[in-house]
């Protein structure tokens, strides 16, 4: 990604209004408690035709024993490094503090192209108040309200002179593989493994990541995003109003995932509010794995994964149709593996089968197993066709659509799923009448 721009500055400055307001979307936490963002939040933004990547970082901040605060700081270090511009962003209402000189002092020894951000200037008597910023030293300034939009044209026409259609990757295209469960199963530890870095805060406190965060990931012959997101938790277990937001943005996260990679912890298993993510990502049809990390704390792995998996799918049933792999973090156990084992989900999702190929199988499989007869009134299906939805889904024309019972619906699902390799991928059974 050539093209990335990252928000840096102290806490409660607007950066996270900012972010929202250039990705068109409610996307970082926007709260009155400095702090609030912990990892770098990517988004999207676009304009005159010119497409770019948008980092929110965390309020920078000196002197602090906090370990977020520690973490945070190490945070905005690593954006700063990995963008192309840098909008440095300080708030008129509180001139200029020792914070905002510290970072500007700190972004010049960077070599990177800093558009100082006056921002909170949500009125012309604010445009008073602005040129104190020039002993920043950055030169000149855009004053902006990221809360009523004032000057973000003026901004944004500044910011993409800076970036090259060239660099431009295409990544609407991309598939999404978005990683998902409780609090502290690991899943941020399993991407930072992946990247190479510590993209995302890892502590051993539950919570600790509360954004979704999108990651960039070339590998395999592929290329697609990583998201991570917070760990989700029981309603009555959401308290806190920022962890109920977060747990808002991880399941958008799934529902605009292609594949979900739900992970649990081989010590607990899989508990009840697994259950309920897992079920989460099958209503909304996506392609999942299950990862069970952590394996190397269970003792004799090689007899308790059966058990645990009979486990598994005896939580997930109907659909155990699914890849369930064990997998161990810290000690880097079939990591890639599983992956691969993701990517192969996706190419299923999007796979077309003949209608011929279908028919010539199915209806050998209705003929020899017709579905049974109400009301002494005989159901017959004549053919079998793949819809052209995103995900895979097949209508089977009979003259008795109404009169299918749903265990014959589960029959001619599993196989189909047998026949056609759908293992990890929710399919959709219709039956129209003809």
């Amino acid at each position: 990604m050539s093209n990335i721009v990252a928000i840096v500055g102290r806490p409660n400055v607007g950066k996270s209004t900012l972010f929202n307001r250039l990705v068109r979307r409610r996307q970082s936490i926007v709260h009155n408690e400095s702090g609030v963002t912990r990892d770098r939040v990517y988004g999207q933004s676009e304009w005159n035709g010119m497409e770019f990547s948008i980092i929110d970082t965390g309020g920078f901040v000196e002197g602090s024993n906090d370990v977020f605060e520690k973490e945070i700081i190490k945070q905005v270090k690593y954006a700063v490094r990995e963008a192309k511009v840098i909008l440095f962003v300080v708030d008129v209402t509180s001139s200029i503090t020792d914070l905002d000189s510290k970072m500007a002092s700190f972004l010049k020894k960077n070599d990177k192209p800093i558009i100082l951000v006056v921002n909170k200037v949500d009125d012309s008597l604010r445009t008073y108040d602005t040129p104190v910023f020039f002993k920043l030293g950055l030169g000149d300034f855009f004053s902006i309200s990221s809360i009523n939009g004032s000057g973000t044209g003026e901004l944004l026409d500044k910011l993409v002179s800076f970036f090259s259609k060239e660099e431009q990757i295409n990544k609407k295209a991309l598939p999404k593989l978005c990683i998902v469960g409780r609090p502290n199963v690991g899943k941020s530890s399993l991407i930072n493994l992946l990247l190479g870095d510590e993209k995302n805060i890892v502590t051993n406190q539950a919570g600790t990541t509360r954004d979704v965060t999108d990651s960039y990931f070339k590998k395999y012959g592929h290329e697609f995003f990583l998201v991570d997101t917070a760990g989700i938790r029981k309603k009555g277990k959401v308290k806190e109003d920022l962890e109920y937001y977060s747990v808002v943005r991880a399941i958008g996260a799934i529902e605009h995932a292609d594949v979900c990679i739900l992970m649990l912890d081989a010590t607990r298993g899989m508990e009840s509010q697994d259950q309920n993510i897992f079920s989460l990502i099958q209503r909304n049809n996506r392609g999942v794995i299950i990862l069970v990390n952590k394996c190397d704390l269970v003792l004799n792995l090689g007899e308790q994964s059966k058990v645990i998996k009979e486990q598994i799918k005896d939580k997930i049933s109907p659909f155990i149709d699914v890849p369930i792999m064990f997998i161990s973090v810290l000690n880097k156990q079939r990591v890639l593996k599983a992956i691969k084992s993701a990517i192969e989900v996706y190419d299923r999702l999007y796979s077309r089968i003949s209608t011929s190929k279908l028919n010539d199988y199915m209806l050998d499989i209705v003929n020899q197993n017709p579905p049974p007869s109400v009301k002494g009134k005989r159901i017959k299906i004549k053919y079998i066709t793949q819809l052209p939805t995103k995900k895979p889904s097949f209508a089977f024309f009979c003259n008795l659509p109404q009169y299918i019972k749903e265990s014959y619906k589960r029959f001619l699902e599993n196989k189909l799923r047998k026949e056609f390799s759908f293992n990890g991928v929710p399919i959709q059974l219709f039956f129209r009448k003809k």
